[in-house]
């Protein structure tokens, strides 16, 4: 199934999701701040949006087979991917290192998946996955690295602006790079900029614009459970050269600095992922724009720590 991102493929994730996927609700922050408040959707995060466009999008397409879905993730792709093939009577199969955390897998479970332990090390669950594709057909899904997946990420650009008329500029926060390469994508097309953050030593967007393709680089910070990406997609560095975005990085301790905030000011938990985009609008030596909307994509995390 051929796809590429593009407004179009934004648009037509937008139609097959409708429905399904919670609004993000918009809310203002501070003097020209607003915060998307994405981790309050289906899963605890935006990936739900990719993963049910993934399958709609296969479903129309007669290409959904029978063996339903599988995907080696434990974190917020992994939830997103069971989810999403519960909603579409799927079976989903999920792979995970057998030193996974019970709570994920548990978790995983309460979504209907079949949780496949194997090995100890993401590469292992990873290649077992694909092994189980090729012998069961189930078809393969990726956390982050699939126009569907994107551009079902980038549906977030266009309810931002509905409400937010007057939005100049997004900042978000990148791992591989799915949100980031649709919600830039789509705003691209209304001339909206995106700032696109990253822990210091977890930049792998950063150092693809620098290398001028993607590159694996190495993953420490706080931020690592969600943004810890060594390599990221092709389409979110396309996305990164076309001219409506720049490439932030922040250090941990601002990320550990925003998370804390929004707990103190708004009683608001996110992840370190999410809080690394606040990061990026606080540490800016000077305003990101006029009416920015900064966010905060997924809080599947421990408070306890705050």
């Amino acid at each position: 199934m051929e796809q590429q991102l593009d407004h179009a493929a934004v648009h037509a994730a937008a139609r097959r999701i409708a429905g399904t996927i919670r609004p993000a609700a918009v809310v203002p922050a501070a003097e020209g701040v607003w915060y998307a408040l994405e981790y309050l959707q289906h899963t605890g995060s935006f990936k739900a949006r990719g993963a049910h466009n993934f399958l709609a999008a296969h479903r129309e397409s007669a290409t959904l087979p029978a063996a339903g879905v599988t995907i080696a993730s434990g974190g917020n792709a992994g939830l997103a991917c069971a989810w999403a093939a519960r909603a579409h009577g799927v079976p989903a199969t999920v792979f995970l290192p057998a030193n996974a955390p019970r709570v994920k897998v548990e978790r995983l479970r309460g979504y209907g998946a079949d949780v496949r332990l194997v090995g100890d090390r993401y590469a292992e669950a990873l290649a077992a996955c694909r092994e189980f594709a090729a012998d069961s057909g189930a078809l393969s899904s990726h956390a982050y690295d699939n126009p569907l997946i994107a551009a079902g990420a980038g549906t977030l650009l266009e309810e931002i602006r509905s409400a937010l008329p007057g939005l100049d500029t997004v900042v978000v926060a990148v791992g591989g790079g799915g949100l980031f390469a649709g919600v830039a994508t789509a705003a691209r097309a209304h001339g909206v900029r995106v700032v696109a953050a990253e822990p210091e030593h977890c930049r792998a967007l950063n150092a693809a614009l620098e290398a001028g393709r993607p590159v694996d680089v190495p993953v420490v910070s706080v931020a690592a459970d969600s943004l810890g990406a060594t390599r990221v997609s092709a389409d979110a560095l396309a996305a990164a050269r076309a001219g409506n975005a720049t490439s932030v990085l922040v250090p941990d301790e601002a990320i550990t600095a925003a998370r804390r905030a929004l707990w103190e000011e708004h009683r608001i938990v996110v992840e370190n992922g999410a809080a690394t985009a606040l990061a990026a609008l606080r540490t800016a030596p000077e305003p990101l724009g006029e009416r920015v909307a900064v966010v905060l994509c997924g809080a599947n995390t421990d408070p306890g720590d705050l």
